[in-house]
This record gives C-alpha cells, structure tokens and sequence, in this order.
C-alpha cells in the first residue's frame, strides 16, 4: 500500500518538475506502472476501510442506554 507522504512526491514530481515516470519509478522503487495507475486516477488521498471492532460495552449498550434515560429528568 502507498502511503499518502510517497503519492504527494509523486504528484509533484510529475505534474510541478515535470519528471518523467521512469525516473520517478527509480527514485521511488515503484512499478511505471503502479505509478501511472496513480497519476491516472487523480487520487489525492488513499482510502482506507473503515475498521468494524466491537466495543466490549455492545452487549450493555441497551441497558446503558435506560440507565441514562432514567436518570435525566
């Protein structure tokens, strides 16, 4: 996976000093090809899924949820 601080230089590499992709492929030691897939697609920052991990309060959030109910008046 890139990470955004290597497709910034890679978006200013090509498109500010007009380096070319074969050069910018040896400075970085990424494909022309996974470069070119990354210029070609504009994409500014990647895009992580979103992380689904239960909390250990899931099973008490109903009871939790009437606890604070009650108690607000």
């Amino acid at each position: 996976m890139i990470n955004v601080s290597i497709l910034s230089k890679i978006r200013r590499w090509h498109f500010r000093e007009q380096i070319s992709l074969r050069e910018i492929a040896r400075r970085t030691g990424l494909s022309r090809n996974t470069i070119r897939r990354y210029l070609k697609e504009e994409i500014v920052d990647p895009v992580y899924p979103q992380r689904n991990t239960p909390s250990k309060l899931d099973t008490f959030t109903d009871k939790l949820a009437q606890w604070l109910s009650i108690s607000n008046p």
